[in-house]
């Protein structure tokens, strides 16, 4: 059905012209049941050109037909090329346009279409497409940028939803952006059926928040209708819309959801070129304008191309005209009469070449007729204005955004006002405790919980002018990925499954975690360590000094020591050497002596071994070899008591037996753990390096089992343990624990670097404006406030102060009383029995002198004792000396004269001891 709507006549225009125009007549093929905008657009189009043109006028010839019809297609084209036309556009089908293609390259007339073609030239010869240009953007291009806006977007996996196999073709570059090791895509076909949500809600439950749009623009809103039922347009669900004209439909009851909804446009509706395009249709007959109303922000892609399509034709006809003037001919599809067009391959090339600018923007041809450089607008629902325009895409830039970050800052922070957050979390000290409640108090809502991660985002909350409810995550767990599943488990599942926006607990920041779910910046950076009991204080013991030498070694020792004593007096008593003149001076001495008695001898070997030496000496060669080789064994033997019992001392000190990881991957007696499905498990075993991959191995292997549910779990371990178990855990909660029970330390440093921060589900548009104040509070000194209020201050904190390790090990080189009390005790036996030993010997020279001088015992005592307590005397006379006029008598002569004078005698002495003058030296007994 042939439709010809009568153009405008410009009245006064036409006075001005002398010469008649000469008429260029062009095809435009259109598809029965399309919107009426396309030909209208191309119309009007056609009469801009004609107002300004002084030597033609374009004569439209407008037909419509079936889009699968290729029969009537190609009558259809016959017919126009008998009416001469220069130029066919159209029509949109895939189908029917290659008919037409086919044709125009045959009796060379050009060929302009203005929709997607999925290859270039359609996969044929270009010779036979050689009269064809495309104003549509190119395939492999327009798929590019698709691309590259994802990859912008930083979406890992998404769900590509599409309803036609020339969508999917469409999105080729975006599925071959998925690597092999990246999560998989989700490809959905929606078929006829208008009720989408039973696709929606798989896609729902499956977790995906990015998804891709690839359906007719009449398919669009309904779609959206249907996730905004099933709760699909939610805050941190993501929509890219690959339609060119998506912006035209009315996203009037939409754009209030809090989903992001994005997609692309060919024209920027600001633009000078399209408002006065609008502005002339606007202009038109009162037929029309009933018809066709649109504004610059609803003008369709395929509005827009034609109109650029009659700009380009026009402008190379004009440009030609000017060296040769164009007329038609009329031609005929028959094969006899087939003859061809002079002009239409000088015009096609001509547009090849020719940069033009219109209302798509720059339009460039590449040798094939296909345009490959263009610029598309990257527009974004937004609640007040509708679609607005975010950034922009060239073949040559990328991606370029036409908003600063300040701004997207400053819109999301204006989003958080008066919004209420759910955060999750999980009961664990000092981050998240339960507040104690009073009698006949109440307590609800955040009210009833205390800790570090509360005043954390009461504090953010405070900054960003949000509100927030707590929430406990019901299995109490961190986070993590069962293989064998497939899904996560604790914080990170509360999040993916949309039930809290935030999770804020001591929740480690790995690169596991971060797949998942987006993180803030690290609010408190932290490493592994080691939880270990401290040294047991031993038993003082006050004989501690027997410790460096065995039982045997001192039975040998005291065996030795007899042994050579007993020796040494033998070999004395044989030696000549050993027998010695008692006077010196007397060379006719008939009678030598030998002091080496068996108290002499073991005062020699007693004082070798001590140390010290002795005054006496041997003299023969037998007896200093015995004395030699004594010597070098009490050197040895001192010397190694020495150097042991300084260690053995300090015993306590090296109680630690593992002082790092090494030292426990080493060893097998201590066994050591960490948090089941914890982010300290993962990183052992996920490890490269040897140590920890043992220490993996060893506790995977353990049984019983070594690993715990919780952190209390294992400081419950390791207190219970007595040296026997070691705990891996965060350096954090490690220093809590340490503050608080003081029989547990730290043992090494740190065996990693990372960080706690808050987690939020993929694509979260809060995370840069919290991640902010998590800096300003870290800058502002809050965080170190917290952590120290809570850590050293809080429900016991502060109890442990200097109990680390290095103070214990520093005391423990101090010696105590306790460790050398032993020695002590020897000394003070030692003299005990010195002291008896000297009182024995008193009482024994006071009997020998009772006997000697015939006085009474209590005489001989009181006169020895007074004379022994008398500090002044220095010196003192020999008991019992015979003068020399007495020297030739006999003994027992002696005893007989000193009976008969024992009365003056016993006489002289009590006068003596009454009378005694502190300045005599001495008495004399005798007679």
């Amino acid at each position: 059905m042939q439709r010809i709507f009568p153009t405008t006549i410009f009245i006064g225009f036409l006075l001005c012209w002398t010469v008649a125009k000469r008429e260029i007549p062009i095809g435009a093929i259109f598809q029965t049941g399309d919107n009426i905008e396309p030909e209208i657009a191309f119309r009007y189009a056609v009469e801009r050109v004609n107002m300004h043109e002084k030597h033609f006028e374009l004569v439209p010839i407008v037909m419509y037909v079936s889009p699968e019809d290729s029969f009537k297609t190609e009558k259809k084209v016959c017919e126009m090329a008998a009416e001469g036309v220069t130029a066919i556009f159209g029509p949109s089908s895939l189908l029917t346009a290659g008919i037409v293609s086919s044709i125009c390259r045959t009796i060379e007339i050009p060929h302009i279409i203005t929709h997607w073609d999925p290859e270039p030239m359609g996969g044929v010869d270009p010779e036979l497409q050689a009269m064809t240009i495309n104003l549509y953007p190119e395939a492999d291009t327009l798929s590019r940028a698709l691309r590259d806006l994802i990859v912008d977007y930083s979406w890992k996996s998404f769900t590509i939803i599409y309803d036609s196999d020339e969508g999917l073709m469409r999105l080729k570059d975006i599925l071959q952006i998925h690597g092999p090791t990246d999560n998989p895509i989700t490809v959905r076909q929606i078929d006829d059926n208008p009720d989408y949500r039973p696709l929606l809600k798989d896609i729902q439950s499956s977790g995906e928040s990015h998804i891709i749009l690839e359906v007719h623009p009449s398919k669009i809103l309904d779609l959206l209708r249907q996730a905004r039922e099933v709760k699909m347009l939610e805050e941190y669900q993501s929509y890219i819309i690959t339609s060119l004209d998506a912006h035209t439909l009315d996203f009037e009851d939409l754009k209030y959801s809090r989903s992001n909804i994005t997609t692309l446009r060919l024209m920027d509706t600001k633009s000078f070129d399209i408002k006065n395009a609008v502005h002339d249709w606007e202009q038109g007959e009162s037929r029309m304008k009933r018809m066709f109303r649109v504004s610059p922000e609803h003008v369709q892609t395929d509005s827009a191309l034609f109109n650029d399509a009659v700009k380009i034709f026009a402008t190379a006809i004009r440009e030609l005209d000017a060296t040769e003037e164009i007329s038609p001919s009329r031609l005929s599809c028959g094969a006899k009469n087939l003859r061809q067009w002079p002009f239409g391959l000088r015009i096609v090339n001509y547009m090849k070449v020719k940069t033009e600018h219109g209302i798509t923007g720059p339009i460039i041809f590449d040798d094939n007729g296909q345009r490959t450089f263009f610029h598309l607008d990257i527009i974004e629902l937004n609640q007040q204005e509708g679609f607005k325009k975010i950034a922009t895409w060239d073949p040559r830039s990328g991606v370029n955004y036409t908003r600063s970050i300040e701004d997207v800052q400053m819109q999301i922070v204006e989003s958080l006002q008066n919004k209420t957050f759910i955060v999750a979390s999980r009961i664990g000290a000092p981050f998240l405790t339960w507040k104690e409640i009073k009698e006949g108090e109440y307590l609800e809502g955040n009210n009833r919980f205390e800790g570090y991660s509360l005043e954390l985002i009461d504090g953010i909350s405070k900054i960003l002018g949000f509100q927030y409810r707590m929430v406990l995550v019901p299995d109490g767990k961190y986070g993590s990925y069962n293989k064998v599943t497939k899904k996560w488990d604790g914080l990170v599942k509360y999040l993916l499954d949309r039930k809290a926006d935030l999770a804020i607990c001591d929740l480690t920041i790995t690169y596991e975690r971060r797949t998942a779910v987006d993180f803030t910046m690290p609010f408190m950076t932290l490493g592994i360590s080691i939880l270990y009991a401290k040294p047991v204080p031993q038993p003082k013991d006050l004989f501690s000094f027997l410790s460096p030498l065995s039982l045997d070694v001192w039975i040998y020792m005291a065996t030795a020591y007899l042994g050579v004593s007993v020796l040494l007096f033998v070999l004395s008593r044989m030696a000549p050497a050993d027998w010695e003149n008692p006077h010196p001076c007397k060379t006719d001495n008939e009678e030598v002596e030998n002091i080496w008695d068996m108290l002499n001898a073991l005062w020699l070997t007693m004082g070798s071994i001590m140390g010290q030496g002795c005054d006496i000496l041997p003299k023969a060669i037998s007896t200093r070899v015995v004395a030699g080789m004594w010597w070098f064994f009490a050197l040895i033997m001192l010397s190694s008591y020495t150097a042991n019992l300084a260690a053995f001392l300090t015993m306590e000190r090296m109680d630690a037996s593992i002082e790092s990881a090494e030292d426990l991957a080493k060893q097998s007696k201590i066994k050591y753990g960490a948090v089941m499905g914890g982010s300290t498990l993962g990183f052992f075993r996920s490890s490269n390096f040897s140590t920890y991959q043992r220490m993996w191995s060893a506790m995977e292997s353990a049984r019983p089992s070594v690993f715990t549910k919780s952190n209390d779990e294992g400081r419950d371990r390791v207190m219970k343990g007595r040296g026997l178990y070691a705990f891996l855990m965060e350096s954090t909660s490690l220093e809590y624990i340490t503050e608080r029970y003081c029989e547990l330390t730290k043992i090494g440093g740190l065996l990693d670097s990372k960080g706690y921060g808050i987690a939020m589900p993929v694509n979260s548009p809060y995370r840069t404006a919290i991640s902010g104040a998590v800096l300003k509070m870290q800058e502002e000194g809050k965080l170190h406030q917290l952590k120290t209020r809570w850590w050293k201050e809080m429900h016991g904190g502060g109890r442990c102060d200097g109990g680390t390790t290095a103070a214990a090990g520093d005391s423990a080189a101090e010696l105590g009383i306790g460790n050398v009390g032993g020695v002590f005790v020897v000394l003070a036996i030692g003299c005990f029995f010195a002291f008896l030993i000297g009182i024995l010997e008193f009482l024994w020279n006071v009997r020998k002198v009772a006997v000697d001088e015939k006085i009474t015992p209590w005489e001989a005592l009181r006169a020895e004792l007074k004379f022994a307590l008398n500090l002044s005397i220095t010196s003192k006379p020999v008991h019992n000396t015979l003068s020399e006029s007495d020297s030739g008598k006999s003994l027992a002569q002696s005893k007989s004269e000193s009976r008969h004078d024992s009365e003056s005698v016993r006489q002289r002495v009590n006068n003596m001891i009454q009378g005694v003058n502190k300045d005599t030296i001495g008495f004399i007994y005798g007679k």
